[in-house]
């Protein structure tokens, strides 16, 4: 399939141009720390020395695991399509964030093993009835793992604003993502492993050890595309569709936890000038996730032990996008407010 072909920011010119408007706002140069770093990389995406924030959404997608037949996850898969049920009556927590900070909240049933019928506020683009089991099997054919990813693609096509947070819902996603990041990174399966929902100390080494098996299994799997085929899940490969055609339309992409982090993984290694557009939201207090952010590069805005995913990080790192473009478009320069440049 088609994928898109994603530019790098960098334009020296327009960076220049932004680093001089940011230094000369009444402030001492730097003293608004990663906010001039934000505001710096949504000129650079917007081609703009006066960026905005646009009509902001949030995606959150859906998906169920076959791996769950393996046990590594401390709930059953059930709870997966009950958690949908609570995004659409408004009362996870992503609802609340979403609210607060302005985003529109759009649900997408990406592959749930549940038949929600036609539900308001629910993207119906089922692949299958969640993904096979890849411990013993590829987890999705190449076909349904390009269907996703155009999936994917499509919703973000649609999107009216400028400004994209990705958040998931699928119980054994953590395997899932683990195991992308174990294949793509080389980092050891035990240090990707992580208490998920809250796997006790033996699960978790459990996790890391179907997570090798499994690997071992599929060694002759190694193109991107391949491994997201055969370890990912429907709504992690429908994310790394959205992520690419976001980054394509130039958009700011907010990324959540770990979970999300392994589709952007999996975007990068297809198109590495992505990061260029990726605003790491959180570090999230799944193990594993620092390593993660390390291998993307990512330097994360948050830190404050979150764990939940459903794009809980996107959301509540949104305002601080905001304020960043806020501060670039109204804050006084040093001449304006008839200050001396060299006060601090």
């Amino acid at each position: 399939m088609n994928l898109p072909v994603i530019a790098p920011v960098h334009d020296a010119d327009l960076a220049a141009r932004l680093a001089h408007a940011i230094d000369t706002k009444t402030k001492p140069p730097g003293s608004l720390g990663m906010l001039e770093t934000l505001a710096r990389q949504a000129g650079l995406v917007q081609r703009t020395t006066q960026p905005q924030v646009t009509a902001p959404a949030i995606l959150v997608f859906a998906g169920d695991h076959g791996v769950v037949a393996e046990g590594i996850s401390a709930f059953p898969q059930d709870v997966t399509w009950q958690m949908v049920e609570n995004f659409l009556a408004g009362g996870a927590a992503i609802n609340v964030f979403a609210r607060q900070n302005g985003a529109a909240l759009q649900v997408v049933d990406a592959g749930v093993a549940h038949d929600f019928g036609p539900r308001d506020g629910l993207l119906d683009r089922k692949v299958a009835h969640g993904t096979r089991n890849f411990a013993v099997e590829p987890a999705m054919t190449a076909e349904q793992c390009a269907q996703a990813l155009a999936h994917g693609m499509a919703l973000v096509d649609a999107l009216p604003g400028n400004v994209v947070g990705f958040g998931e819902m699928g119980i054994g996603n953590t395997t899932a993502a683990a195991a992308l990041m174990h294949k793509l990174t080389g980092i050891p399966a035990a240090d990707c492993v992580g208490a998920g929902t809250g796997l006790p100390p033996e699960g978790v080494l459990h996790k890391g050890r179907v997570i090798a098996a499994a690997a071992a299994r599929h060694a002759h799997v190694s193109d991107p595309l391949n491994v997201l085929a055969t370890f990912g899940g429907f709504e992690i490969a429908m994310m790394t569709g959205a992520m690419l055609k976001a980054a394509e339309r130039r958009m700011v992409l907010l990324i959540d936890g770990f979970i999300v982090s392994s589709a952007l993984l999996v975007a990068a290694r297809l198109q590495p000038a992505i990061l260029d557009y990726c605003v790491f939201s959180h570090c999230s207090n799944e193990n594993g996730h620092r390593q993660l952010l390390e291998a993307l590069g990512g330097t994360p805005l948050l830190n404050l032990g979150l764990r939940l995913g459903e794009g809980t990080g996107s959301a509540l790192a949104l305002p601080l996008l905001q304020a960043a473009v806020n501060f670039l478009d109204q804050m006084a320069t040093f001449g304006s407010a008839n200050v001396s440049g060299q006060a601090g």
